[in-house]
């Protein structure tokens, strides 16, 4: 019997063990499905199916735009477009619009709405109840929090305007704790399309509204172009106003289509109320656009487009300037100038109050003090104080004027006309956009730590080559804070990681800095070192010509060739990495990298070459000159280069989408023509010479001492190093009364001294300087001050840098030098002292 209730036992003591050890593997299963401790769950809003969202009853017509963009987004990201379903798994709510039981379920989701409902454009983000939620201040900010869900599933801003496609997708996913607040830095951010006649006129005209009239940049167009704002989270436009383009307002159907976009329409400094001069103004039928004899047309002609706006979102430039970029007409003295333009000012101030609002002060008005315009502004033109102050670059990047002190109390506060394209002395860039991302990063946090806070507009002639400075831009204008000094790489990197993805983004992070490098070193426009608007009478549409360089080949070792050479290894990295490319972002590569970084490297080729064939032959005995020969056909083969890469990208290029967009040689200035050679290359020459490689340079720095500004020994607080700054690509910016010391061996001897600091200009009315002390001697004091368009302020601008020089006495062995700054916004890139005073060179001989 015991052994029958032992039998009993263990077999009831077995059942009970293995149903323990059941019950343990079904909590190790259930703990291995759940996260760790302390990691959130994700939550996903699409795995499978149809992407579902649902959106408040009553909503802005921008959020319907964006809602279309999103659901083309899903298509590309899922293969289905998103559909519109209540209890969708993601929500939208617009703040301004919602009614009282919209605003209930908003509450009931916990969104903290409070720290957001009174800034404009502002959106919330996050996932609640295992949806996703968006809800914006407004319609603008809404879209952007839609748009931004779209980044967040991989979609690129530039999926139309740069064909990034966007990697397919079997689920999407948010932490279950994931929010974001967002808000814009800037009130009004966005883009003057300027210079358009080579890019996107032709192009519009081509592809888009095509039922019009050449010169007519239509409402099919606008639309493309607004989407890509949106993307980019802008609300402001200054319409496309060169000659040859029909007036923004005089196309049906583009008023309209900012409107739908909830765009600010403005227009430039030289085009008040909204009006297109070069378009519009009729003096046939109006008589002279001048003030003073002609004053009654003029206010009917401002009057009339101020009636015709008076219910958009407008933002009105007041002010006078000629027709078009010009000086004010009919006046001659400073005081005739200033009492017209106040004249002016007033008269527009009363219409504007009588056909927009009758509180003035309530219209977004901006005055420009550009070029002439701000010598009579400073002269003590009263510019009412609820007017925004926009101040300007002197079209190369770097900022002439800020507010003081006074000026950043003015209730209409301040903005920035910045260029990232231009058309003008000394010479056009209209081609590539090569703008080094420091010197805009440098220039525009230093606004808007002068309070330019309220309007931010980018010059450019197409945005989809300006595509990386474009977006710098607008994030900065959006997050003043998302990137600064030291990450501006990070930013790079990122950007690139979004368009090609994390292996090849990576990989080109290198490539394109240094091709940022070589390009502040000198902009491809700029390689033939000539210039426009020069004297008529002694050159053929005041046009220099192409001349010799001041690259040397006969010194640091032949820093020609190793220009070049830097440039060959650009190329060598990005063709490695187009090698691991989806096949699909083969368009976007060959626009946003291929051809920017093959065209400049080619452009370098051409001159450089054509200067060695030059230089080593005469059209004597060109042809019996091997090495000229060499020289010669190099250069030809890159100017076919050249040819053969505008063609794939306006007619191969993603099937022909961009044709007319990208010009060989806007406006055909001298530097984009054939090469000027000793003599006319035969078929059989080019044939034999083709593969003729140049002898490699050999580095040298032949006895100097040269320091980039960021090899300090020690520096003051409040020294900064920019990021992708200067030749240096590391330029230290100091505050006034900052200081660089450096410590250096040096042989015995007499020899020159050359600093190298980025050639930006006071942005207050006094100076610019900063002074160098070798040894303790008493500091030779120098200022970067340059009138606008001097021949040094030229020569800085097509270099990237203020170069300043002092004879010195050096004595064997160590030294101290150092650089401070006298004033605010000083930035040093290089020093080097040479011991031949007499060189003749480009580059300082130093390695980034």
């Amino acid at each position: 019997m015991q052994c029958c209730l032992d039998a009993v036992e263990r077999q009831h003591t077995n059942q009970e063990q293995i149903y323990h050890m059941r019950i343990n593997r079904i909590w190790m299963a259930a703990l291995l499905l759940l996260p760790a401790a302390g990691q959130a769950r994700e939550v996903a809003w699409y795995a499978g199916g149809h992407v579902t969202y649902s959106v408040q009853k009553s909503h802005g017509t921008v959020v319907g735009k964006a809602l279309e963009m999103f659901r083309a987004d899903m298509r590309a990201v899922t293969g289905k477009a998103a559909q519109h379903r209540e209890g969708g798994n993601v929500a939208v709510f617009q703040l301004d619009m919602a009614n009282n039981k919209e605003m209930r379920a908003i509450k009931e989701l916990g969104v903290p709405y409070e720290k957001f409902i009174t800034k404009p454009d502002a959106f919330w983000m996050g996932v609640r109840r295992g949806r996703v939620v968006i809800v914006g201040s407004n319609g603008r900010g809404t879209a952007y929090g839609i748009l931004e869900l779209s980044r967040r599933a991989g979609v690129s801003p530039w999926i139309y305007w740069g064909d990034v496609t966007p990697d397919r997708r079997s689920r999407l996913t948010l932490d279950e704790h994931f929010e974001t607040l967002q808000s814009p830095s800037v009130e009004y951010r966005g883009v003057f399309i300027n210079d358009e006649d080579w890019t996107n006129r032709e192009w519009a005209h081509r592809k888009l509204d095509t039922h019009q009239r050449k010169g007519v940049m239509g409402p099919r167009y606008y639309h493309k172009l607004f989407e890509l704002l949106l993307r980019l989270r802008g609300n402001a436009l200054w319409p496309a106003m060169h000659e040859g383009t029909a007036a923004f307002f005089k196309v049906k159907g583009n008023k309209e289509v900012a409107d739908s976009f909830d765009i600010f329409v403005g227009s430039s400094h030289c085009e008040p109320i909204l009006r297109n001069n070069v378009d519009e103004w009729n003096t046939a039928k109006r008589g002279p656009y001048n003030w003073m004899t002609n004053r009654g047309e003029v206010e009917k002609y401002w009057r009339e487009r101020a009636r015709e706006t008076a219910g958009m979102n407008a933002l009105y430039t007041i002010g006078m300037r000629g027709i078009h970029d010009g000086s004010m007409e009919g006046v001659k003295t400073p005081q005739e100038k200033l009492d017209a333009l106040q004249s002016v000012i007033d008269a527009q101030r009363r219409l504007l109050s009588q056909e927009v609002n009758r509180r003035v002060e309530q219209v977004p008005q901006v005055f420009v003090p550009y070029k002439e315009v701000l010598e009579i502004y400073e002269a003590g033109l009263r510019v009412p104080d609820d007017v925004c102050l926009m101040w300007c670059d002197d079209n190369y990047g770097y900022l002439t004027r800020l507010s003081d002190a006074a000026q950043q109390q003015r209730r209409g506060g301040a903005g920035v006309y910045y260029h990232l394209s231009y058309w003008g002395r000394p010479h056009d860039y209209l081609w590539l956009t090569t703008t080094q991302p420091g010197l805009i990063y440098n220039e525009m946090r230093e606004a808007y730590d002068h309070q330019a806070r309220r309007l931010w507009i980018v010059n450019v002639h197409d945005p989809k080559v300006a595509a990386y400075q474009l977006s710098l831009f607008m994030d900065m204008a959006w997050d003043i804070n998302g990137v600064t000094a030291n990450t501006l790489q990070q930013h790079l990197a990122d950007w690139l990681v979004q368009q090609f993805g994390e292996t090849v983004g990576r990989k080109l992070v290198e490539p394109m800095t240094e091709f940022y490098r070589l390009c502040g070193i000198r902009r491809p426009e700029f390689m033939g070192w000539s210039q426009v608007e020069q004297d008529k009478k002694k050159y053929n549409r005041g046009w220099s010509p192409v001349q010799d360089t001041e690259f040397s080949a006969d010194e640091f070792g032949n820093e020609l060739e190793r220009y070049l050479a830097d440039y060959a290894d650009v190329k060598r990295k990005v063709g490695e990495a187009e090698q691991l490319l989806r096949p699909e972002l083969r368009d976007a590569f060959f626009a946003a990298v291929k051809y920017p970084v093959f065209c400049a490297a080619a452009m370098a080729t051409k001159q450089l070459q054509a200067q060695e064939a030059r230089h080593l032959a005469r059209p004597a005995n060109f042809h019996n000159d091997e090495e000229a020969l060499e020289s010669a056909v190099r250069s030809w083969n890159a100017y076919v280069e050249i040819r053969q890469l505008t063609d794939e990208y306006n007619q191969r290029m993603a099937g022909g989408k961009w044709a007319g967009n990208m010009d060989i040689a806007p406006r055909g200035l001298p530097v984009f023509q054939a090469p000027l050679l000793p003599g006319e290359l035969t078929a059989e020459e080019i044939r034999r010479y083709a593969s003729a490689q140049p002898a490699p340079s050999k580095w040298d720095t032949d006895g100097c001492i040269v320091r980039n500004a960021c090899d300090y020994t020690r520096a003051t607080p409040g020294a900064r190093i920019v990021q992708m700054l200067g030749h240096s690509m590391q330029a230290v910016a100091l505050p006034k009364g900052g200081s660089l010391t450096y410590n250096f061996y040096a042989g015995d001897g007499d020899a020159v001294l050359r600093t190298a600091l980025i050639p930006t200009q006071a942005n207050d009315k006094g100076d610019i300087r900063y002074s160098v002390s070798l040894d303790g001697q008493p500091p030779v004091v120098y200022s970067l001050k340059e009138k606008f368009r001097s021949e040094r302020w030229k020569v800085n601008v097509m270099r990237g840098q203020a170069i300043r020089s002092e004879n010195v006495r050096l004595s064997a062995g160590s030294h101290t030098l150092v650089i401070t700054a006298l004033d605010d916004h000083i930035v040093v890139d290089q020093w080097m002292i040479d011991f031949d005073p007499d060189r003749q060179f480009y580059v300082f001989p130093t390695h980034p």
